[in-house]
């Protein structure tokens, strides 16, 4: 069978940004006034030690203004053109799909969500006998397992209804959301959807499963494993076959996709590899029952927005001329819920949109953990040198002919999932996700792209996929800490992007890379910009040349051509003014608390000293936060150490603009200091919320007492030891 489409009948097209040239310019204009900035310190390095903190703060600016614009000098977007794919495939002809969904806690990763995650995967424009949609419950939960009980039954009126209709928001949670919903017999669909939601929240609400609500004997055995020495860090491998296409029909006669419930072994020999370690199960439990060529990784909270992407995606697979070295096609995270102005700066445009368009041009995008089509073989070593498992079960070309209920098959299945099957094996280091960093996504992509492997980045009109989203600072800042654990567990690895990455991979990959990598070295300019030059304006002594010295227009040129570069960028990425801005007062946040917090824990854990370790970030929604947050009001509440540096910073800016702002008015000569000046204005405009939550605020996201206090007093005390102090 030829999978080469015509060349009057193209799959996709791809081509570089108009604004590619502009770019390439502007980075030789800005590079020389870096190295220009940068010799200026080293000439007047011997006058005074400030400017040898400016120095290693500019010098940190740089570095990663340099890993930023390798995304600047090859971006590239493309279209597919699905229509397209009948004349080089047929639906018997579509190759199958693995869809792995991952959740660990039924109480922050509410079960319904997981549900309708599912649920909306199922329902692709897919030959359904070609799917398989894996439920990975890491926390071994009885409670999940329930739900998808519940799910596999209203699955069977889901599916039919949503391709009679043919709905486009598949999610059953999304779609009676709206109130505009006119479908053919959407209120019984809708009357049942409620029934089983409500029946699965009171028994999660509950924590346990009453007798009543076991349907049969085979649920009744299935829920006899969770026994008293049945806990989530130790129990025994469950896998459930709860549809099979081959057997089950939904209520048109149609087949349904195959649905199956896995929870890999464990007990407390075993390291549990967190995410990772889940994924690598998944992997093979699904060699052993379907072994499709196309694994989807998905995220339990970012479900299907587009039926067609599977179709999309066979846009590049199909292309016979890509084929041979491609190893996955990203689709970007996108959010439902997101307020008009994304205060979290959540939606990561940078990090999701951006940045993966630039890679694109080069070697294609970092793996973002969710909305990502595998090729199989990319597991098993590089394009031209597989390394195949020892179990020809597992092989990627290996064919299942049994049905996956067989008992042949299921024993087999559970011995893959046992905690000590990777025992003496490359699972983890050659074979598979990676092992070694909590960013297990990026960690994963790094590799696959040492090995010659390409990749896609595909940012359709349309979201593919919707997810939920923190919406409180404390959850944002706390799953940013973890990523920068992880990603600081690469950098002091003998896989570091600069060494490693660019020796395999090229110079531009390698910084694009770094630039994910180093996110928490952001916190030393931040920290510098943000109290130097504050608390040199209370002593009067200028840090900055004066306002007429070149000097002073080559600051100005750098930062103000970087902002306006980044604003630039955010909003041809159909972001707004307010949306970006919000985004650099985050960036600013990030860089005093989860930037700083993170590198401190990754540096006790390098230590030897027990740390915190995997944390799975709460999707639950609370009534009274999710107001606030769509009114556009920051969410503090929790008495974290994270936030002591950013009132501590407020309160420092605060007091030098007032005393600046003092001196003017007292006619006193501030030459020299206009910088100043405006970096503690710039400072008190990025913590208005900060101010708002610290003075007049009394609901319960208010900034906790106890952090206001200690912020207060330390930034004060820093004050008052900087007047304190004779000007030199």
């Amino acid at each position: 069978m030829s999978t080469t489409a015509p060349p009057s009948s193209p799959l996709h097209t791809s081509h570089l940004l108009r604004r590619t040239t502009l770019n390439r310019l502007f980075a030789i204009i800005y590079a020389f006034g870096i190295l220009a900035l940068i010799n200026h310190h080293l000439l007047n390095l011997r006058h005074s030690a400030v400017t040898a903190i400016f120095l290693i703060a500019d010098l940190v600016l740089a570095f990663m203004w340099t890993t930023t614009t390798s995304f600047r000098l090859y971006p590239t977007d493309r279209e597919v053109f699905p229509e397209n794919l009948n004349k080089v495939l047929e639906e018997k002809d579509f190759p199958a799909l693995d869809i792995f969904i991952c959740t660990a806690d039924p109480y922050k990763e509410p079960p319904m969500n997981v549900v309708n995650t599912a649920l909306s995967l199922m329902a692709y424009d897919y030959p359904p006998e070609k799917m398989s949609v894996y439920v990975s419950d890491d926390g071994g939960s009885e409670l999940t397992l329930f739900a998808f009980f519940e799910a596999a039954k209203f699955a069977k009126i889901w599916i039919p209804f949503c391709r009679e209709n043919n709905i486009v928001d598949r999610c059953p949670e999304a779609l009676f959301r709206s109130n505009d919903v006119t479908f053919s017999g959407s209120a019984d669909i809708k009357a049942k959807y409620e029934k089983m939601k409500m029946k699965v929240e009171s028994v999660v609400d509950r924590g346990s499963i009453s007798a009543e609500y076991i349907a049969n004997e085979e649920e009744r055995k299935v829920f006899e494993k969770w026994d008293e020495g049945f806990t989530r860090h130790h129990h025994p491998a469950v896998i459930q076959v709860l549809l099979e296409s081959e057997q089950d029909k939904d209520t048109k006669g149609d087949p349904m996709p195959n649905l199956i419930y896995v929870s890999r072994e464990k007990n407390k020999a075993h390291p549990h590899n967190f995410k990772a370690g889940a994924l690598n199960t998944l992997l093979r439990v699904s060699a052993v029952m379907t072994n499709a060529p196309i694994v989807l990784t998905q995220d339990c909270d970012m479900y299907s927005n587009d039926p067609k992407t599977p179709r999309k995606m066979l846009c590049f697979y199909a292309d016979q001329s890509i084929r041979h070295n491609l190893g996955y096609i990203q689709f970007p995270q996108r959010f439902h819920g997101i307020n008009s102005a994304d205060i979290y700066a959540s939606e990561y445009k940078r990090l999701y949109v951006i940045n993966p368009g630039g890679m694109d041009g080069l070697k294609g995008p970092c793996y973002v953990g969710s909305g990502c089509f595998f090729v199989r073989r990319v597991f098993f070593g590089g394009p031209s040198s597989p390394e195949l498992p020892e179990a020809h079960e597992l092989w990627p070309d290996h064919v299942v002919k049994m049905p996956i209920r067989n008992h042949q098959v299921l024993d087999l299945a559970h011995e893959v999932a046992g905690s000590d099957y990777e025992n003496n094996s490359t699972w983890g280091s050659k074979m598979g996700f990676r092992y070694g960093s909590l960013s297990e996504d990026f960690f994963t992509g790094l590799h696959q792209h040492c090995r010659g492997w390409k990749s896609i980045f595909f940012h359709p009109r349309r979201p593919a996929f919707l997810g939920d989203l923190p919406i409180t600072l404390y959850d944002a800042l706390n799953q940013n800490r973890r990523w920068c654990i992880g990603l600081l567990e690469v950098v002091f690895s003998k896989y570091n992007p600069i060494t490693f990455g660019s020796r395999f991979m090229g110079p531009l990959m390698g910084l694009a890379y770094a630039h994910n990598a180093f996110w928490p070295i952001w916190s030393i300019p931040i920290f510098t910009y943000s109290f130097v030059p504050q608390l040199a304006l209370l002593n009067r002594a200028s840090v900055f040349p004066e306002e007429t010295n070149i000097w002073f227009i080559l600051y100005a040129f750098l930062f103000w051509g970087a902002n306006v570069q980044d604003c630039l960028d955010f909003m041809l990425a159909r972001g707004t003014f307010q949306q970006w801005w919000n985004d650099q007062r985050i960036w600013f946040i990030r860089g005093l608390s989860s930037y700083l917090f993170g590198f401190v824990e990754f540096s006790i854990k390098r230590l030897g000293i027990a740390s915190k370790g995997f944390h799975v970030t709460s999707k639950v929604v609370d009534n009274e936060q999710c107001k606030r947050y769509n009114n556009g009001v920051f969410e503090f509440g929790v008495p974290s150490p994270m936030f002591v540096p950013l009132a501590t910073v407020a309160i420092v800016n605060l007091v030098a603009f007032i005393f600046g702002i003092m001196q003017i008015l007292k006619g006193e000569n501030m030459n020299g200091l206009f910088g100043q000046m405006f970096l503690s204005f710039f400072g008190v405009v990025n913590s208005w919320p900060i101010y708002e939550a610290m003075l007049w605020r009394t609901d319960s996201g208010k900034m906790p007492r106890v952090v206001s206090v200690i912020s207060t007093l330390v930034g004060l005390t820093l004050c008052m030891l900087v007047l304190l102090v004779p000007n030199a």
